[in-house]
């Protein structure tokens, strides 16, 4: 679309210009608030560090790779564009700072920790507190957080990075993090290529860990990983069952395709769950983790499944994974570089 005149050029790069301003920290501040960095304020999730702004307000703060080789405007401007994000399932991006070679990202602080401590903690009585009311919602919550990823934000998101250690529990809501490796297509292009993978193994689509082609489907793929992980309580990416299945997904469908799947329920639900929500959920999720992305439902498709009961769900087919070796060192590899192109108006 043409016809905006060079007066109102200016003023939206004049916006543009305040904007970035008013989103940047400098590096004495953030320093300030995390003790230099100290090794006592980092955080659980994804190698975040927590501290405390001048005024009191809580922050988190992601320290990006010294070796991206993105330049500072881009930076500026991709920082710019993530902290518009607002939804309710989403951590807020609150700035960034860029000083030298540091480049760090500025989130507001979730102090529930992440799905990953409640879920895969050792200790029986966190996992307790997640009972299959909870597990559901949080499934729906994810659902939605990325559904506005993909279409009701101003952009078409794709995340790269979705696990459990990605999504933060705000008193039981689930809030997406960590946008460090996301990409943002213009509204007519829908999937795009690399050949730099980054992400977490046993997370990521076999399409993008084979091939580095990902699309808002490679989101899709990974949110069947997490609503499986959240049934079962257990790893993909680490999970082995002797004479059934190498990995968790193929483990799921072996028991969905025998009518056994309440034997993939984690044993701290003992028998406090809905028979029909979870079996649903199971079958979902494997519809998710299609081999072919264009199998996979979008996530519009997927809350429709959620909330509408009657639906009669496709038949999933096996899954097909990448599953790490033991000679792979990625297994919670997650380089943060975002490359990210504004979407046209519609």
């Amino acid at each position: 679309m043409t016809g905006f005149s060079r007066k109102a050029r200016i003023n939206g790069a004049k916006n543009d210009i305040a904007t970035i301003d008013s989103l940047q920290f400098d590096l004495a501040t953030i320093e300030a608030a995390t003790s230099n960095f100290s090794i006592n304020n980092k955080l659980r999730q994804g190698g975040f560090g927590e501290g405390t702004l001048a005024n009191g307000l809580e922050i988190a703060v992601k320290r990006l790779s010294k070796g991206s080789v993105q330049g500072a405007k881009e930076f500026k401007n991709e920082a710019v564009l993530v902290a518009k994000l607002q939804h309710r399932n989403l951590v807020r991006l609150l700035g960034f700072c860029l000083e030298g070679e540091e480049k760090l990202l500025v989130y507001e602080f979730v102090p529930n920790k992440s799905l990953d401590y409640f879920l895969h903690d050792p200790v029986p009585e966190q996992k307790e507190k997640l009972d299959w009311s909870r597990r559901y919602k949080l499934i729906g919550g994810i659902a939605r957080g990325i559904r506005y990823l993909h279409a009701n934000s101003h952009f078409r998101i794709v995340h790269r990075d979705l696990k459990p250690r990605n999504i933060l529990l705000d008193a039981m809501e689930p809030k997406i993090s960590d946008f460090g490796v996301a990409r943002i297509f213009e509204v007519d292009r829908t999937r795009g290529n690399t050949s730099r993978i980054v992400g977490t193994y046993g997370y990521m689509s076999p399409e993008y860990t084979m091939r580095g082609q990902f699309s808002v489907k490679s989101d899709v793929s990974s949110f069947g990983v997490l609503a499986i992980e959240i049934i079962s309580g257990k790893r993909n990416n680490i999970f082995y069952q002797s004479g059934r299945a190498e990995d968790l997904l193929s483990y799921a469908w072996e028991l969905w395709k025998e009518g056994k799947s309440l034997e993939l329920i984690d044993p701290a639900l003992r028998e406090s769950y809905s028979e029909d929500e979870v079996v649903r959920c199971i079958q979902l999720g494997l519809l998710c983790v299609e081999q072919n992305p264009e199998d996979r439902p979008t996530m519009t498709s997927v809350l429709t499944m959620l909330t509408r009961h009657h639906l009669k769900l496709p038949l999933p087919q096996r899954p097909r994974f990448f599953i790490q070796t033991e000679s792979d060192d990625h297994s919670h590899q997650s380089v943060n570089e975002v490359s990210i192109s504004k979407q046209n108006p519609r």
